[in-house]
């Protein structure tokens, strides 16, 4: 079994920060590309950013130069530093995780519970 536990959301003015943690726990053998998302109501679920095995790193346009992702492949946890917050931020943000959990098995994707972002005008 494989859980993913999110920590780190919750409301904050306009312009200010947040810092989102993501958690893997269980039977790992290796993890690959690490992510976060977001869905705000009414919208699709979109991907605000991900970072390889390798430490490259995306970013949805509206995060460039705000959101930092990061990953500690030690404590298998993913990080994603938020700053200059706006409302349209506001979202339910999910990580993601490409997790192999044996040496022969296959890569499959696994999902955090989601966390809640509120950003107030």
């Amino acid at each position: 079994q494989v859980q993913l536990v999110e920590s780190g959301g919750g409301l904050v003015q306009a312009g200010g920060s947040l810092r989102l943690s993501c958690a893997a726990s269980g039977s790992i053998f290796s993890i690959n590309a690490m992510g976060w998302y977001r869905q705000a109501p009414g919208k699709q679920r979109e991907l605000v950013a991900a970072i390889t095995s390798g430490g490259n790193t995306d970013y949805a346009d509206s995060v460039k130069g705000r959101f930092t992702i990061s990953r500690d492949n030690a404590l298998k946890t993913v990080y994603l530093q938020m700053n200059s917050l706006k409302p349209e931020d506001t979202a339910v943000y999910y990580c993601n995780m490409n997790i192999r959990r044996t040496y022969y098995g296959k890569w499959n994707d696994y999902w955090g519970q989601g966390t809640q972002v509120t950003v107030s005008s």
